[in-house]
């Protein structure tokens, strides 16, 4: 017997199953109403199922990473700047995935009153277990030296330029962090910024700033391990950010009111506030001078990543910055190549659709 596919458009409803229409006056559900919705059928958001499945498609474990080239990298190859480009970088990853595994549970998950979204953030906490998992396997191949590796994941304590985003991360997710349900449209502003900030500046900034560090050094042909668990995360944060966005439209249909002039304002200047945290991390990480990497060239290219987030949004650009790292745009050429198109023999499952790389650089 065939299985019923379970999420199609138009869906299935036994005759004895009611849906939801709205009364009188009563509007319909909203996915920012307060309570807690556990009905997946009727399905009101399956876009958000259809994220579910095709994550779960996405899978890959630790295990398959070989750092065992990295390690002859960091003693013979890389020079004292790169490896304090290195040092810094693995510091932020300590550490960063850990601040957005703690926004999903304290600030999203309860106020996103869909089901189908609930049980994608769901996967997409176990990703971001996964990917403090690589971190952390990163830095036990990395820095063998147990006091160093304790100073590295105390990073947001004893490093300015660390400490400093994670108090940009603070000042702008955490105003939601108090409330048990957002039920004016204040609160619905508080909930949106910290959604927008969490997309767009923190996996969709901070993120994608750290992976062309990355990318960067592979360029060079070093640390092929590190990039291609990055080319892994690369794909899960790609992934989290358009389901973020998707939330955000999601809520721009429903409540276009909430999406006024000082809404974009705030935007605007949380992404500015975001540049330039990240080019304070820059000016720390390329502190030694590494060659084929200039701090102009790093503020254009975070420049460049910003107004990409703001098309996301539906704005117009702030910065009017274009990519400078060639390396960038040809990244997907070792590893990432169409893997939404076809099962690749490095990954354990493969997922299909379109991936632009435009769009997230």
């Amino acid at each position: 017997m065939a299985l019923i596919d379970p999420i199609t458009p138009d869906e299935y409803i036994p005759e004895n199953m009611s849906t939801t229409v709205p009364v009188g006056n009563a509007r319909p559900k909203h996915i920012l109403d307060p309570g807690f919705d556990l009905t997946l059928r009727p399905m009101r958001y399956p876009q958000f199922f259809d994220m579910y499945r095709d994550a779960i498609k996405n899978t890959w474990t630790v295990d398959e990473i070989d750092f065992s080239d990295d390690l002859v990298d960091l003693d013979r190859k890389l020079m004292p700047a790169e490896k304090h480009l290195v040092s810094r970088l693995v510091a932020f990853f300590a550490t960063g995935d850990s601040i957005v595994a703690n926004n999903l549970v304290l600030n999203l998950y309860q106020h996103i009153n869909a089901p189908e979204a609930r049980m994608y953030l769901s996967r997409q906490l176990y990703e971001e277990a996964l990917h403090v998992q690589f971190y952390l396997t990163l830095l036990d191949n990395y820095i063998p030296d147990m006091k160093e590796r304790e100073a590295a994941f105390a990073a947001v304590e004893n490093i300015p330029s660390i400490k400093a985003k994670a108090e940009f991360c603070f000042k702008w997710m955490d105003e939601v962090h108090h409330l048990d349900a957002i039920t004016t449209q204040e609160e619905r502003r508080k909930f949106l910024m910290n959604l927008i900030c969490f997309a767009t500046c923190i996996e969709g900034l901070f993120f994608f700033a750290a992976f062309a560090y990355v990318y960067f050094l592979r360029s060079k042909g070093l640390l092929n391990g590190l990039a291609d668990g990055t080319n892994w995360v690369f794909r899960d944060e790609s992934c989290h950010m358009n389901f973020a966005l998707e939330v955000v439209n999601t809520v721009r249909a429903e409540e276009p009111e909430l999406f006024d002039d000082r809404l974009e304002a705030d935007i605007r200047e949380m992404l500015r506030d975001a540049v330039d945290c990240e080019y304070q991390f820059a000016a720390d990480v390329l502190g030694e001078g590494v060659p084929g990497m200039s701090l102009p060239d790093t503020r254009e290219y975070l420049q460049y990543v910003a107004d990409t987030r703001l098309h996301l949004l539906g704005y117009a650009s702030e910065f009017g910055s274009k990519n400078p790292f060639s390396f960038m745009e040809l990244q997907d050429v070792q590893g990432l190549s169409n893997f939404f198109e076809r099962t690749v023999s490095s990954y354990q499952t493969g997922i299909e659709g379109d991936v632009s790389f435009d769009e997230d650089f």
